[in-house]
């Protein structure tokens, strides 16, 4: 039985068959807390009369089904999340009225009642299947359609959707009718419904085509912090217009842009056309470092430029989800970099996100950027970072190939070509071939339809003087994905001079195959740090020789080129990633080197890479060792950075949660009292949360956990009070945690994510080893028990990674070997697995 799955035949096969006129969809919120009404009326055609197919709708209880005037037994024709429709006319409708269920998990629509004041907030999430949740639908990207809303909800509320929200229609008992105007053409996952008691407030964007309404919602709680940043936000959103508009040349497809701050949202934000929703987390009450306001850029840019990529030209089916995500990824960054003050983009890039990508690339469940996506299951396990960060880093080395205004022509073309419509990878390829002159199908061969990541290692001779006799850059690929490819990349040479890491000269250059004999630097001297793939232009891991890596790790500060760095730390990185550096050398090179950087996201991002090499990365001889060399490393960092500055922030965090020793558990209850203070260090309410968190996960202070959450019962200090408690070292701590976020399916989404992040802590090996025997009990079944996206949220973070060893593996091995479990469930413990293989590798490295 399909269950709520969709295959890409059976997509295709309904594709053939019907097209969709249009949606009128009637929702009454007023009926109960738990479920609302929903009435769906669907008009569409058929090219065969007397055909057959189906709508989709999930977990609803239906009274009425009628198709082109008679009516269909519900008990017949409902079952599976589908309504089987038999005998076919040229032109149909088919109406569906219903009971559908609210979401706790922010999958279909979700209900939210906040605890600072008690008022209700919804919001739909519909990315990838989740819109058949409220409405009855054709559930597929193809069949586009446009959507009439006539929402019932009580008068006070707001209610906002897709088209602009109209004046309500007095309905009596304290209820109003809001009856939208019918949308644009669209797919159903972009349709949306936001509606509550929320704080609404105005804004214009005056552009190049006209007038655009932008709107800025939160909940009634937050309202002091959207108007504190409101000013910020609609800056940046009213440079993504200027930018996008003049770089697309295409209007913004749509007649209203609202952005919504929701809360308990299972993503970052999602592009809703003229709708879009985001994480009230990026509205926060307490200071946060810039890279913080960095990423929440990136975001706003992110979904907005996903209004022409996925909006405007929809992919036909998600094999091409990357036609949206990885253009809006690159498209952000790029916007960020030239038309906002964050113009160091591409450094936080390489330093944080596009990690992201090699890792993923890395795991045994990699796969093409364009991936095969042949059923709903298969897209919801495949959205990830290759996606995202892997896709942006290889658009940005096809933009450095066939330069920014021919890849922008073919943009532009593509836009007007496929208005409204839907789109293959191939008619983008077809565009950017015209306007670059360039054969790109070689290149999507190479870079979207394989897997795995490649590395490139300098190899070289020197003569009696240190000058270059020869020079190659080698090139390799893991076994399982064997592609060598060609890439585009600078070559920089640094010497010191006077105390600073300087650029000597540079040259560009193309690699391909094994080996690429590199002339141009034949005869030059050898500088102190030779850095392949300078400038970034290429996705690659890149290997750093000894005399280069002896310079960065006694002076990669001396290094004045923020995105040379971020190339440095990542390769320093990778080698650890790899077993070809030690965990040692790794948060040697961080302690030395951190105090002096000044990109946001290395100052942030690099700091719990070198936690991670002390606490996973370190042969347990030498772990106790080297933990207390971070601890202290860090105590000194907090010390000695600038008052107010984000440095000084990261690193008090990061103390706390390096803290390991009384002496330093004792700093954090004195920072707490007051008793301890650095100048410039406010303990707001969100550092107060890291430092007891901390102290609960080494069993100080469980009283202090319920007296925080009584000054500070929001819905944010629930969630952090969840996780301080699922820290805790004890086995009641360990069993509630367990009960909340593996055996409860009740538990609101963004407090079952606080909790399995905070479970497996380092050093509570007798409490956690239990649960390696119920992880993989649990895990059979989780999938179908939690649902799609706690699932996966909880499999990936309570894999008990942190108690790596040789008898874990073979416990994994056999579970896998033997299990029946969802292939979502197979993916995230293949992946956990994966990781534990490679923390011993590292481990054993740090032990010689």
């Amino acid at each position: 039985m399909p269950g709520t799955n969709l295959t890409r035949d059976e997509a295709q096969t309904r594709a053939r068959l019907i097209d969709v006129d249009s949606y009128t969809i009637e929702l009454d919120l007023t009926t109960s807390e738990t479920t609302f009404a929903s009435t769906t009326t669907i008009e569409f055609t058929s090219t065969q009369p007397g055909g057959s197919t189906f709508a989709d709708l999930v977990d609803a209880e239906i009274h009425e089904i009628t198709l082109n005037g008679v009516s269909l037994d519900p008990a017949q024709v409902y079952a599976d999340s589908r309504i089987q429709l038999d005998g076919l006319h040229v032109e149909n409708v088919l109406v569906v009225r219903a009971d559908c269920t609210y979401s706790n998990s922010g999958e279909g629509l979700h209900r939210f009642v906040d605890p600072a004041d008690d008022r209700v907030y919804l919001y739909s999430q519909f990315e990838v299947p989740d819109a058949r949740r409220v409405y009855t639908t054709f559930e597929q990207p193809d069949l586009k359609s446009v959507f009439t809303f006539h929402v019932t909800a009580p008068e006070h509320w707001k209610v906002v959707s897709n088209a602009p929200t109209p004046e309500p229609s007095p309905a009596g008992a304290g209820k109003a009718v809001w009856s939208f105007a019918t949308t644009k053409k669209m797919s159903t996952y972009i349709t949306a419904l936001v509606a509550g008691e929320y704080y609404e407030v105005q804004d214009v964007y005056e552009g190049k085509f006209g007038t655009i309404p932008l709107g800025h919602y939160c909940r009634q709680s937050l309202v002091e912090f959207l108007d504190r940043d409101r000013e910020e936000i609609v800056k940046l959103t009213k440079q993504g217009f200027a930018f996008f508009e003049e770089a697309f040349d295409f209007p913004y497809p749509f007649e209203k842009y609202d952005q919504l701050y929701v809360p308990e949202y299972n993503m970052g934000a999602m592009e809703n056309a003229g709708a879009v929703t985001l994480r009230d987390e990026y509205l926060p009450r307490s200071r946060q470092p810039r890279s913080f306001y960095e990423f929440r850029c990136s975001v706003i840019l992110h979904e907005m430029a996903h209004m022409w990529f996925g909006d405007l030209v929809t992919m036909k089916w998600w094999d091409d989800l990357w036609l949206n995500e990885s253009f809006a990824e690159w498209a952000c960054y790029h916007a960020e970099v030239e038309a906002t003050e964050f113009t160091d983009s591409w450094t936080g890039f390489a330093n944080a996100r596009k990690q992201t990508g090699y890792r993923q690339d890395q795991l045994p469940s990699t796969h093409p950027i364009a991936a095969d996506n042949y059923d709903l299951h298969a897209v919801e396990v495949n959205f990830d970072m290759i996606t995202y960060a892997k896709g942006a880093s290889v658009l940005k080395q096809l933009v450095a190939w066939v330069g920014l205004e021919p890849f922008l022509a073919g943009l532009r073309q593509y836009f007007k070509d496929h208005a409204y419509g839907n789109a293959e990878y191939t008619d983008l390829l077809a565009a950017l071939e015209k306007s670059s002159g360039r054969e790109l199908q070689g290149w999507a061969t190479e870079w979207l339809q394989t897997a795995g990541v490649n590395t490139l290692t300098p190899e070289f001779e020197l003569d009696a003087d240190g000058g270059y006799t020869s020079f190659s850059v080698l090139q390799t690929a893991d076994p399982d994905w064997p592609t060598l490819r060609r890439h585009r990349i600078g070559i920089g040479l640094y010497d010191l001079v006077e105390g600073r890491l300087v650029r000597r000269t540079a040259i560009e250059t193309d690699i391909e195959g094994a080996s690429t004999a590199i002339t141009e630097l034949v005869g030059l001297r050898q500088p102190d740090l030779l850095l392949l793939n300078d400038e970034d232009l290429a996705y690659a891991k890149i290997r750093l020789d000894e005399r280069s890596l002896a310079t960065v790790v006694d002076g990669l500060g001396k290094l004045d080129d923020s995105l040379a760095r971020a190339l440095c730390w990542g390769a320093a990185w990778d080698m650890t990633r790899d077993a070809e550096m030690s965990a040692t050398d790794f948060v040697q090179l961080v302690l030395a080197n951190i105090g002096s950087e000044t990109d946001a996201w290395g100052i942030s991002r690099i700091p719990m890479y070198a936690a991670q090499a002390a606490n996973s990365f370190s042969a347990p001889a030498n772990r106790a060792a080297l933990k207390d060399r971070w601890e202290r490393g860090l105590r000194t960092l907090l010390t000695e950075a600038e008052p107010g500055s984000d440095a000084q922030l990261t690193f008090a965090r990061t103390y706390a949660g390096a803290a390991v020793s009384d002496g330093a558990l004792t700093e954090l209850e004195q920072l707490l009292d007051g008793s301890l203070a650095f100048d410039g260090l406010a303990v707001d309410q969100d550092l107060r949360w890291t430092l007891i968190g901390a102290l609960a996960r080494a069993g100080r202070g469980d009283a202090r956990i319920d007296t925080e959450l009584a000054g500070d019962n929001t819905i944010s200090g629930q969630e952090k009070a969840a996780a301080a408690r699922a820290a805790r070292p004890t086995a009641e701590a360990k069993a509630e945690a367990w009960q909340a976020a593996v055996v409860a399916t009740d538990t609101a989404n963004e407090t079952h994510r606080s909790i399995v992040g905070a479970f497996n802590a380092h050093d509570q090996d007798d409490v956690l080893t239990p649960y390696v025997a119920k992880y993989l009990e649990a895990a059979e079944t989780l999938w179908e028990h939690l649902g799609t996206h706690k699932a996966s949220v909880a499999l990936e973070a309570l894999f008990p990674r942190q108690l790596a060893s040789a008898e874990l593996l073979t416990q994994v091995d056999a579970w896998l070997s033997t299990t029946t479990a969802n292939p979502g469930a197979k993916r995230y413990i293949a992946e956990g697995r994966a990781d534990v293989a490679r923390y011993l590798k590292g481990q054993s490295k740090d032990a010689r």
